[in-house]
C-alpha cells in the first residue's frame, strides 16, 4: 500500500506558523503515524496572507452569523478567510486526501467546541473554525479529527482505521468500477464493519448482493457513503466481543476442549475490560493459521492497520 495522503494543520508538524511565532508539534503525528502517511500541511492564516507573528484572532457573533476578528485592532478578516478556504478546498480535491487532522480550538481550523464570543464578550464553546467547516462540508465522507481528540485511544484507533479503509477503497476504485472487486472488498471488510455497526454491515451486504440492479457509479457511491458513515461509529467492546465469537465459530469444530475453553475465557476477560483487544485477537490469529481458515486470513478486522501503531493495546 502506498503512503496515505493526509491533510494536517501545519503547526502540528512543528512548523513555526502560529500567531506568536511558535508551533504545536505533536510527536505521535509527526514521528509515529508519519511513518505511514504523507502529510499535506495547511495553515489557513499564513496561506491567506497573514504574517508570522501576527495579531491573535477569535470568533464572535451569534449562531449563523459568526465573524473572524483580530483581538486587539478588531479587524474583520472573515471574508478573506472564507474566500481563501473555498479556493483551497477546491485545490485539495486533486491531493487525493484520505483524511484531515485539524488544530483544536483554532478559529480557522477547530473542528468543534471553538470559543465564540457573544455580544457581551462571553465565550461559548459552540463554534467551528471557518476553514474546518468549509472543508468538512466540501468533503462530507472524509475522516477528520483534531489532535486533541486523538489523545483518546478509542478516537485515535477509529480515525486511523478509517483512513486505512478509505485508502484501500481508493486503490480499488483506481482499478476500475467492477462488481467482482466490490464483492471482494466487502467480503474482506465485513467483520470490521460488523464491529462498528452490525445493522449497516447487513444493509451493505444486501446492496452488494443486488449489485447488478444499480448503475455502477450509483452502486459504488452508495456503498462508499454507507461504508464511511458506518465506520464513524466507534467499535464497542460488546460489538468486538460478538465479532470475536463469530470468528471462533469458523473453527470451533476443530478446537480441542482446552483450546475452546481458552478462547472463551480470553474473550470473556476482554468483554469485562480486564485485557486489551490485542490479546484475544492474537490468540484467534494463532488458531486461524493453525486450522488454516482462508476466509479469516483475508479479513482486515484481524489486521486493519500496522501493529506498530499499537492501537489495540489499550484496555
Amino acid at each position: 500500500m502506498e503512503k496515505i495522503r493526509l491533510g494536517i494543520s501545519t503547526c502540528l508538524l512543528g512548523e513555526s506558523v502560529r500567531y506568536d511565532g511558535g508551533h504545536k508539534l505533536d510527536p505521535f503525528l509527526r514521528d509515529t503515524l508519519g511513518q505511514y502517511v504523507e502529510y499535506v500541511p495547511v495553515c489557513p492564516e499564513v496561506e491567506c496572507g497573514l504574517g508570522v507573528p501576527r495579531e491573535s484572532m477569535h470568533l464572535e457573533g451569534e449562531p449563523g452569523a459568526v465573524r473572524l476578528v483580530t483581538t486587539r485592532t478588531r479587524v474583520d478578516v472573515t471574508e478573506r478567510m472564507l474566500a481563501w478556504s473555498r479556493q483551497r478546498v477546491k485545490y485539495l480535491e486533486s491531493e487525493d486526501l484520505c483524511g484531515f487532522i485539524f488544530k483544536s480550538n483554532s478559529p480557522s481550523s477547530g473542528m468543534e467546541r471553538v470559543k465564540v464570543l457573544d455580544r457581551n464578550g462571553i465565550p461559548h464553546k459552540t463554534g467551528v473554525g471557518i476553514f474546518a467547516e468549509i472543508f468538512m462540508r466540501h468533503f462530507p465522507l472524509m475522516p477528520v479529527e483534531e489532535e486533541g481528540r486523538l489523545h483518546d485511544p478509542l478516537l485515535r484507533e477509529n480515525f486511523i482505521e478509517r483512513i486505512f479503509v478509505l485508502q484501500r477503497w481508493r486503490e480499488m476504485i483506481r482499478r476500475g468500477l467492477r462488481i467482482g472487486e466490490l464483492v471482494e472488498f466487502h467480503s474482506r471488510h465485513k467483520l470490521l464493519i460488523m464491529a462498528h455497526t452490525p445493522k449497516q454491515a447487513a444493509g451493505m451486504g444486501q446492496i452488494v448482493a443486488k449489485a447488478k440492479d444499480l448503475p455502477l457509479e450509483e452502486l459504488f457511491a452508495l456503498y462508499e457513503k454507507m461504508l464511511m458513515g458506518g465506520l464513524r461509529l466507534k467499535a464497542t467492546i460488546k460489538r468486538n466481543s460478538n465479532v470475536l465469537q463469530h470468528i471462533m465459530g469458523y473453527f470451533k469444530k476443530f478446537l480441542t476442549p482446552d483450546e475452546k475453553m481458552e478462547i472463551i475465557e480470553v474473550i470473556a476477560n476482554y468483554h469485562e475490560g480486564y485485557i486489551p483487544l490485542i490479546v484475544p485477537l492474537t490468540l484467534l490469529k494463532h488458531y486461524v493459521r493453525k486450522y488454516d481458515q482462508p476466509y479469516l486470513k483475508g479479513q482486515f478486522y484481524l489486521d486493519p492497520h500496522p501493529v506498530e501503531l499499537q492501537l489495540r493495546n489499550h484496555a
